[in-house]
């Protein structure tokens, strides 16, 4: 049984997830400050070296995931840890893979894409964690590969814009949509495959396949009770969020021009 009152105790909006962000927004922060005067180059080459090393450590957490007895009991009903499962396919922890992408290739919409998408999605696994990682000692393996994995995604998609590598523009804004369509199918294709193949039957990354109980995405399926279509509000959302966004870029911009 967990000792709630441990210091060391992780849950959404806690003291120790408070404490934890407070860290992690430090870190930008000064990592923002000490790139201010260099180059671009070298810019690109921090972001995707932070991101492979990422990588390196979400490998590593789910080696230690695999070997967890108590998280296959946890997530029984979903069939236990399964390699197939643990991809870095999830609407967050791709941008591991979709930010070194985007700041090697310049591309407006996968930098947008990573910019808008990477720390929302990440930050949804953050305050609604999956089963086995609310609640538990942050020092647990499997706690501390969740919490760094997706506290570093976050901070390494800020720092596109931070850095001064890209400025969202309402231009950005159809082809971020579009290039977010075209992942989740492409994902959701993958999710059909592993299915099919029984390589993973439960497959659901993106949640494009089942709800989980996701409350959101539960209103949306009553709507639109299909596979992969009830995820199309979501896209909606995301783009007044994204106009939102921009609009405080752009009057930013606008104040600054005029002063």
């Amino acid at each position: 049984m967990n000792d709630q009152s441990s210091f060391w105790i992780m849950s959404p909006i806690n003291h120790l997830f408070i404490i934890v962000t407070v860290f992690f927004i430090l870190l930008l922060v000064l990592a923002t400050r000490l790139m201010k005067n260099r180059t671009d180059h070298a810019k690109r080459a921090v972001i995707v070296s932070a991101c492979i090393l990422t990588l390196i450590g979400f490998i590593v957490y789910k080696i230690f995931l695999s070997l967890d007895s108590d998280f296959n009991v946890i997530t029984s009903e979903m069939g236990g840890f399964n390699w197939w499962g643990e991809l870095p396919l999830q609407l967050c922890n791709i941008n591991m893979i979709m930010i070194p992408i985007a700041v090697l290739t310049k591309k407006r919409p996968l930098l947008s894409f990573c910019f808008f998408v990477g720390p929302l999605g990440a930050l949804m696994a953050l305050i609604m964690p999956g089963n086995g990682f609310d609640g538990y000692s942050l020092l647990l393996p499997r706690m501390l590969g969740y919490y760094g994995t997706h506290f570093f995604i976050i901070i390494e998609a800020l720092a596109i814009v931070t850095f001064g590598l890209y400025r969202p523009k309402f231009r950005d804004l159809p082809l971020t949509a579009l290039a977010l369509l075209v992942i989740a199918l492409i994902v959701f294709g993958f999710n059909m495959l592993l299915r099919f193949t029984g390589l993973h039957p439960k497959a659901n990354y993106f949640f494009s396949v089942e709800t989980e109980g996701n409350f959101l995405l539960e209103m949306f399926y009553k709507i639109l009770p299909y596979p992969f279509l009830y995820l199309l509000p979501s896209i909606v959302i995301l783009g007044v969020y994204m106009a939102l966004v921009t609009s405080g870029f752009s009057l930013a911009d606008k104040i600054k021009k005029n002063n």
